[in-house]
């Protein structure tokens, strides 16, 4: 999908040589409100796209049946819950063991995102671990010692923000 700004300063998503049908501006909107805030009701939904709730309702069902929306989530301030080191890993794999790797990798509580890449690496992977000795641990004892991992670098991650237009 490639992402639009609209014209209310949302997200409009447009096909990129997909088969699936793009949003349309209500759907967007509703994804984009929806972002902001996972537990508004239909009612406050309906109010703020400016549609029934019904209609509301029933876009926000097709939505999830299309998987579109994935689920509501509660966003958690990992400092507060007790994960105050967080990593950028950079994994260069052996070929062709890529499914393997991201399974196991898929498996350790700490990864909390695995993105296989184009470049000088062949995997990224955010972690979080209470502090800088569990963050050794699990890369020494975890990460790097993977069967198919040739190379591993590791960044700290010092702050992190998200971009206010979500």
């Amino acid at each position: 999908m490639i992402d639009h700004p609209s014209e209310e300063g949302g997200i409009r998503r447009g096909r990129a040589g997909r088969t699936a049908p793009a949003l349309d501006d209500i759907d967007a909107r509703i994804v984009d409100e929806l972002v902001r805030d996972g537990r508004m009701s239909i009612r406050t939904l309906a109010e703020r796209v400016n549609i029934s709730r019904t209609n509301a309702h029933s876009r926000v069902d097709r939505l999830l049946r299309c998987g579109v929306i994935t689920g509501f989530h509660a966003h958690v301030e990992p400092t507060k819950a007790g994960l105050g080191t967080a990593a950028l890993i950079a994994l260069s794999i052996e070929q062709d063991t890529w499914r393997e790797v991201s399974r196991r990798l898929a498996e350790i509580d700490s990864v909390e995102h695995v993105a296989l890449v184009a470049g000088e690496f062949d995997i990224v992977v955010r972690v979080r671990t209470e502090d800088n000795v569990s963050l050794r641990t699990l890369v020494f004892d975890h990460i790097q010692s993977l069967p198919g991992v040739r190379t591993c670098h590791t960044w700290l991650i010092f702050d992190e923000f998200e971009p206010e237009h979500r």
